[in-house]
């Protein structure tokens, strides 16, 4: 054979290998390495047939690439979007950044009244609980006010007014993953979903009676409508709860069996969450025996107003726990629009994105192959490849803020839902328990999981696998590249990981198919 026909086989055989893709004039390919050859095996699974799946690992010490499926094909990555979104905040805003609440006014206190308006004005807070409010109430109770004469005005004005992101599904709208996005709002529990409320709910007192409604916070902005009755022992649990288009009229139907004694609870979005969060300050407010005489409104604070009380909440590096281990997409779009807010004076997502953008480009991804349209992955503009979702992993390693940061990824198999987080069900006594920080990624037609791993041997890797438009779901390839990767060495060969085998180490039922299910 001629010098020119071996090399054309060599390349041939690169070619099927899935080895990194070389320059025109590079030297032919060598041979693919055991651990290429381990991972195109997995990755030739019958479920990528007419669907794509990119797939990159690199030495997250010298950027050094180790394995490359499509690196550079730009896929849809859902949550992985979060990688780009929170590294950006740690830089532009500082892990020490802290939102705030404020309560001003312009006009005078005479006796115990203040003669005037009393203003609430958000700068973007979405770890606001109603214990918050309280607090700020007992502040104006403390300064020696008893009656607003005039109305309480809620300020969400540091955001703009567009609430919900760029092609997000109108039927995800009610759910608690999916909440409208304002500088003034409020979240029901320490999970901070802001812009939700709690439905609790239980049996009634004998078989055929309503079910038995309350909402965490108590507010008068949702209104329930309840037709669900409660059923006879042992019978199924139909309950449904959800919010109508462009109201907070939530509809309550189904049944709930007689001996059901464990409450339910059900997040729904609140639609206006500035109304919603002044409307528990007010009944705050009026429990610490400050009486409001007029009306919950929406404007502007004018900026001659003076300050009479200020709630800050946790820091930015703080709050990373709760957003990433959660995969809360809340948080990322109040990081975009406060990026926004600071770096160019404008909250809106125009003007985040292009902060987020900035700060990826800055340390090396290649933006101009790359889409971002929100901050958190829920909306089906966004695209990525696995090439620039690496290249994030790498560079933030050498920040100052990477170990809080690192810290807060999801770790692969740990059960406490506040240290596995999106994790917790995956991968569990396995070489990647306790190993692998990584972010998930789940939509319809969409699974993503990338970060990092360490081999057998001690080597640190930095990985991303974004699959898109299969009809079955691959995550138990995801899974099995994951051990693969955590229990290699170079030393010994080791044990092919199965799909089916990665499949048996996870969790059953939801926890294992999707990152936004509340029961998991």
């Amino acid at each position: 054979m001629s010098p020119r026909g071996v090399i054309a086989v060599a390349a041939a055989l690169a070619a099927t290998a899935g080895l990194v893709t070389q320059s025109v004039g590079a030297p032919a390919a060598v041979q693919a390495t055991p651990l290429q050859q381990r991972l195109d095996t997995l990755l030739n699974d019958s479920r990528y047939q007419g669907s794509q799946v990119g797939l990159v690992v690199r030495d997250a010490t010298t950027g050094e690439t180790l394995y490359d499926r499509n690196g550079t094909t730009r896929l849809l990555p859902a949550s992985n979007t979060k990688l780009f979104t929170s590294t950006a905040a740690m830089h532009t805003l500082g892990s020490g950044f802290r939102f705030h609440t404020d309560v001003l006014a312009t006009a005078p206190v005479r006796g115990d009244k203040l003669r005037g308006d009393l203003y609430l004005k958000g700068y973007g807070d979405p770890t606001s609980l109603e214990s918050d409010y309280v607090w700020l109430a007992k502040k104006i109770a403390q300064s020696g006010i008893k009656r607003i004469d005039g109305d309480l005005v809620a300020d969400d004005t540091y955001f703009d007014h567009v609430r919900l992101g760029d092609t997000w599904s109108w039927d995800d709208e009610p759910f608690y993953y999916s909440a409208q996005i304002s500088a003034l709002t409020l979240a029901p529990n320490t999970d901070y979903d802001s812009g939700t409320a709690i439905v609790e709910s239980l049996p009634g007192a004998a078989a055929g009676s309503p079910v038995k409604l309350s909402l965490v916070p108590a507010n008068d902005v949702i209104k329930l409508v309840n037709t669900a009755t409660t059923g006879p022992a042992g019978s199924a649990n139909t309950l449904s709860i959800e919010r109508d288009h462009g109201t907070n009229i939530v509809r309550v139907t189904g049944s709930v069996p007689a001996d059901d004694t464990t409450a339910g609870q059900e997040w729904v979005t609140v639609w206006e969450p500035t109304t919603y969060a002044a409307d528990v300050f007010r009944r705050a407010l009026n429990a610490q025996g400050v009486r409001v005489d007029g009306r919950i409104r929406t404007s502007a604070t004018p900026s001659t107003a003076r300050m009479l009380a200020r709630d800050e909440s946790m820091t930015v590096g703080e709050l990373m726990n709760p957003f990433l281990k959660l995969s809360n997409n809340m948080h990322a779009e109040t990081l975009v629009k406060t990026m926004g807010a600071v770096a160019a004076a404008n909250g809106s997502w125009s003007a985040g994105l292009k902060v987020v953008t900035d700060y990826a480009k800055s340390v090396g991804v290649n933006t101009a192959t790359i889409r971002l349209s929100d901050g958190s992955g829920l909306s089906r503009k966004v695209n990525v490849t696995a090439q620039s979702v690496t290249d994030i992993l790498i560079a933030a390693r050498k920040e100052p803020w990477f170990q809080q940061w690192y810290d807060a990824l999801p770790i692969a198999g740990n059960p406490d839902r506040f240290v596995g987080g999106t994790l917790r069900s995956r991968m569990p006594n396995s070489p990647a328990a306790n190993n692998l920080h990584g972010k998930t990624g789940s939509l319809t037609g969409v699974t993503a999981l990338s970060g990092y791993v360490s081999t057998k041997d001690g080597r640190k890797l930095a990985f991303s696998m974004i699959s898109n438009n299969y009809l079955v779901s691959p995550r138990s390839i995801e899974d099995a590249v994951g051990i693969t990767l955590a229990s290699w060495t170079d030393q010994a060969p080791v044990a092919a990981i199965a799909p089916d085998t990665a499949r048996s180490a996870q969790a059953t039922g939801p926890c294992s198919e999707s990152e936004w299910v509340k029961a998991c």
